[in-house]
């Protein structure tokens, strides 16, 4: 008997099994540090980012977009093996008899165990004992269980993915594409609707809600691009705290109460998010709100009608403080840009861009 073997062996299925409930079952933060799954995401994104490097400007959406689905897939297969492999041990160190045609080596136990998990069942091994015949029926079933667990983990992801792109669509309209929680106020003050801010601060509410409880047991969710080039989570809250930091700085029309709830509500997501993917604060990262911006700021949102107190900008950046740094580290992880706080000129939504051009009438 192979006693290295089948420790390690029972060591690799147990540390795979593990991993594979923490990440699909478990419906809640994984606070312990050493993971393989977190190594694997924090090594695979690295990698992919290294090989579409480009030194004369930013990667292209579409490169980046490709990583999460990809990445999700060759996880499954990642976990997979570890199984195989760690079966294949097992049986090669207890010296399980084989039914071949020659020599049953590491090899042969490799083949055998890759047929028995995915249960494809050639016959031409088959095991030749009690012990063998226990070991194969085990995992089949870890085989059949596995599937099952994929199959329904996609869905369920694909799910929360498509909730929460339909509210950072509906964003476009009203803060431009890249959204800025300076267009949005000043797009509602200029229709004379600033009081339908606080309805949608609201719904911001709830789905900051939604998206922390689902990226927090699916993290692998941050990962995933939108369908817009210039829209992304990450910049969608960013905007929605500006937004809510404005108001509780000062901005008059908009319930103070439930920007509060909707401000404490969109930082928790920030925050959590950011301790989930280890990526820390990034304290010297560029103002969003340069010095002399707030000038600009003041001109943009009083021209459009929005009522400001003389001290907005003092409050304004002590809400700033309590946010930006985790933004700042999210974007540089993930390359997700976020704009200024204060957008040059007036954002474009995505919904008028098409590479069409309609004929004229």
């Amino acid at each position: 008997m192979h006693v290295l073997a089948i420790v390690l062996g029972a060591i690799l299925i147990a540390v795979v099994l593990w991993e594979t409930f923490e990440t699909l079952v478990l419906p809640r933060r994984v606070s312990r540090r050493i993971r393989l799954t977190r190594f694997y995401f924090r090594w695979s994104w690295s990698l992919w980012k290294w090989i579409g490097r480009d030194r004369t400007g930013p990667l292209p959406e579409t490169y980046l977009g490709v990583y999460a689905p990809l990445s999700l897939l060759w996880l499954f297969a990642w976990w997979a093996a570890g199984v195989v492999i760690g079966f294949a041990l097992v049986a090669w160190g207890t010296n399980a008899p084989l039914a071949v045609q020659g020599t049953a080596r590491l090899w042969t136990y490799l083949y055998f165990s890759a047929t028995t998990f995915v249960t494809l069942g050639l016959g031409d091994v088959t095991p030749a004992s009690q012990g063998g015949r226990a070991l194969t029926v085990i995992e089949a079933g870890m085989g059949f269980a596995f599937l099952a667990l994929a199959i329904s983990y996609l869905p369920v992801m694909y799910q929360a993915f498509s909730r929460r792109e339909a509210r950072i669509s509906m964003l476009d309209q009203w803060a431009g594409s890249p959204p800025s929680g300076v267009e949005l106020l000043r797009r509602a003050a200029q229709n004379g609707e600033i009081g339908s801010v606080e309805g949608l601060l609201s719904d911001w509410e709830v789905w900051s809600a939604e998206f922390l409880e689902s990226h927090l047991s699916y993290p692998i969710l941050a990962y995933f691009r939108s369908q817009h080039e210039r829209e992304s989570w990450l910049a969608a809250l960013t905007a929605i705290l500006d937004t809510s930091a404005l108001v509780l700085a000062g901005v008059e029309g908009v319930s103070r109460w439930q920007a509060k709830r909707t401000f404490a509500m969109s930082r928790h997501a920030v925050v959590d998010l950011a301790q989930v993917l280890y990526t820390g604060i990034d304290v010297g990262a560029p103002s969003r709100l340069p010095e002399g911006a707030e000038t600009a700021l003041r001109a943009k949102l009083e021209v459009a009608g929005v009522r400001l107190d003389p001290t907005t900008e003092a409050h304004l950046a002590a809400y700033r403080k309590m946010y930006e740094p985790y933004v700042a580290a999210l974007s540089r992880r993930l390359r997700m840009p976020v704009d200024p706080l204060v957008p040059d000129g007036e954002a474009l939504d995505a919904w008028m861009t098409s590479p069409w051009s309609l004929p004229d009438r």
